[in-house]
């Protein structure tokens, strides 16, 4: 696959509003004088960006999804939205791949209705990079499906499996279902099924992990329902949120604490740069043609612009064509 890319952006993306995207754009064109925008949004926003910015094209949209619309109801009725016109570009080729921090809802709405399952996927995924200390691994599904069948869980696997092999550079990944206990005897209906899936159809399943081993590095795929997925996701960003803001406080407690903290200042720094979600710029949507990523709605700068490069580079690696030939030699009921 070609170097040059073109990735499609939701300008509108994101709690902070434009200004925020537009800074990250611009710092993503600057890393990567092989990626070409295509910024969605209001004429107002896009056009004075791109005559300011080489390689950014406008595409004026004249409509919104916020937030808090129901996002079904919402692609369906505003056409002309940054969502609903990002992912039509990449259906229409005229984008590679489409990144956006607004309704993660409504992005995957978008990317299953307008730019298209790939053929074979039952349900297309939304797949998330742990940031652990000790080293990333990946979570799938994490919010695109709260109600599962075991063969979507399979799939799950198939397609997180492949994510990480290329995009993390994990050779032959440990895939392991997230579950309520490690023996294959343990857990819910669907886990006993899926378990007996993924052992039979996947060579690197290795059995069944705990909420624990999450941030351990004992395994590099935690396949689960999306319901499980995005609980464990939640909580684990809400926990280190509490802990880093306890040793911040922790240090600045007395003069003494200060100078502790001054000491290892470095250290805490690279710790919350390690497991920091901005890192990874979104949640990638496994199984829809060409690639989506989702951001998170709070997206700083640096968040933007590593999201918009790493949808290029899951672009460059043709995720969608691998998962297409991995799902297509399993067959997978609706």
């Amino acid at each position: 696959m070609a170097d040059k890319v073109t990735i499609a952006v939701d300008a509108l993306g994101g709690d902070a509003g434009a200004p925020v995207v537009l800074a990250g754009v611009a710092s993503a064109l600057k890393a990567d004088s092989d990626i070409e925008v295509i910024l969605c949004g209001p004429e107002d926003v896009v056009v004075p960006f791109a005559e300011n910015h080489e390689r950014c094209i406008a595409q004026v949209t004249t409509e919104e999804i916020a937030m808090d619309e129901h996002p079904a109801q919402a692609v369906r009725k505003k056409k002309d939205s940054s969502i609903v016109v990002g992912c039509r570009l990449v259906k229409e080729e005229k984008a590679q791949g489409f990144f956006s921090a607004g309704s993660t809802g409504a992005c995957l709405t978008a990317a299953t209705l307008v730019t298209g399952r790939i053929k074979g996927v039952a349900r297309p995924a939304l797949a998330t990079v742990i940031p652990s200390p000790i080293k990333p691994a990946v979570m799938c599904d994490v919010g695109a499906n709260a109600d599962c069948k075991p063969s979507y869980l399979l799939q799950f696997g198939q397609m997180a499996s492949i994510y990480a092999e290329e995009v993390l550079n994990i050779k032959n990944p440990r895939v392991a279902l997230l579950n309520i206990g490690e023996e294959e005897t343990k857990g819910s209906q669907l886990a006993l099924e899926a378990h007996a899936l993924l052992k039979e159809n996947l060579p690197n399943f290795v059995g069944n992990a705990e909420g624990r081993d999450l941030l351990a590095g004992t395994f590099d795929v935690f396949v689960t329902d999306g319901f499980t997925g995005n609980v464990c996701l939640k909580t684990l960003e809400g926990s280190m949120k509490v802990l880093l803001g306890t040793v911040k406080d922790l240090f600045m407690s007395s003069f003494k604490t200060k100078l502790a903290g001054l000491a290892v200042k470095n250290n805490i720094s690279e710790l919350k740069n390690t497991i920091s979600a901005d890192t990874y710029g979104g949640a990638p949507l496994l199984g829809v043609k060409g690639a989506c990523l989702v951001g998170h709605g709070s997206s700083n700068e640096e968040a933007i612009k590593n999201g918009v490069l790493m949808t290029a580079k899951t672009v460059r690696l043709d995720v969608s064509g691998k998962i297409e030939q991995a799902v297509s030699k399993t067959q997978v009921s609706e």
